[in-house]
């Protein structure tokens, strides 16, 4: 079984703020929307995004609730041309964006700023893709051989990219073959042996699969954790759990559905 990254899920405590901030910067435009029971879903993306390119689902519950960031999530991040990382920031700074992590402070390879939520975005150079589309899912683990383990076994993923430092490493991990386009998940592992929050403002990653009950049940085999399976969901959608705690859906994507919601 394997599948590309089909969008991230966060959550917001304002979501016209949230949604003005997306489509004002970044640029972003609504591709879907579904009014639920108490709750708002919005799926969000560059106007033009390649086929196994990632959507952000900007999830807003109806009530007062506070959310907890929780340090178990790290950030997204969106790519921008190799020359223009520098230039890309300043506009966002004379946008109004708040100053978080400038280029110079990064060594000039990335940069950071934050959402009205407080969800950090990390912008990175890349010559492909839409601007500002989704590169990457950063999410911060306790073991990494477990952690890289969960994926390669469960989802049939290879690391495409990793990078060792004197504290900490980071992973990058894709389906097997999967596009450059594709949003990776990034691990990251800290060597001091910290524990982490998870927090709710932040949701979890979508796998995109091709038959819901015969991937769920592989998982299944694959001893992977059984939290809210396809009949509790419907039939609709399911969900695993990483190692960590991460919440992962399983969606069967129909590319000829009216809408990209299963409702």
């Amino acid at each position: 079984m394997s599948g590309v990254l089909d969008h991230v899920m966060i959550r917001t405590e304002d979501l016209d703020a949230s949604l003005e901030w997306y489509q004002t910067h970044l640029g972003y435009e609504e591709k879907g929307r579904h009014e639920g029971d108490g709750f708002t879903i919005v799926y969000l993306g560059p106007e033009e995004m390649h086929d196994d390119g990632a959507m952000l689902e900007i999830t807003a519950n109806h009530d007062d609730t506070e959310l907890e960031m929780g340090d178990a999530w790290g950030h997204i991040a969106v790519r921008v041309p190799e020359d223009e990382l520098e230039s890309s920031y300043q506009q966002l700074m004379d946008e109004g964006v708040d100053d978080y992590r400038d280029p110079e402070s990064c060594g000039n390879r990335y940069a950071f700023v934050k959402d009205p939520d407080g969800h950090e975005i990390e912008i990175v150079k890349r010559d492909y893709g839409p601007l500002y589309s989704l590169d990457h899912t950063m999410i911060r683990v306790e073991d990494a051989d477990e952690a890289l383990g969960f994926w390669t076994r469960k989802f049939d993923y290879e690391l495409t990219g990793r990078s060792e430092h004197d504290t900490f490493s980071n992973y990058f991990m894709k389906p097997d073959g999967a596009s450059k386009h594709a949003m990776a998940v990034e691990l990251t592992y800290n060597y001091d042996g910290r524990t982490y929050t998870m927090g709710d403002a932040w949701g979890h990653l979508c796998v995109r699969i091709d038959d819901l009950h015969d991937d769920w049940e592989q998982l299944m085999v694959r001893e992977a954790a059984d939290y809210r399976d396809p009949a509790s969901c419907d039939d609709m959608y399911a969900f695993t759990k990483d190692p960590d705690g991460h919440e992962i859906e399983l969606l069967e994507r129909d590319p000829d559905a009216d809408s990209l919601f299963p409702f």
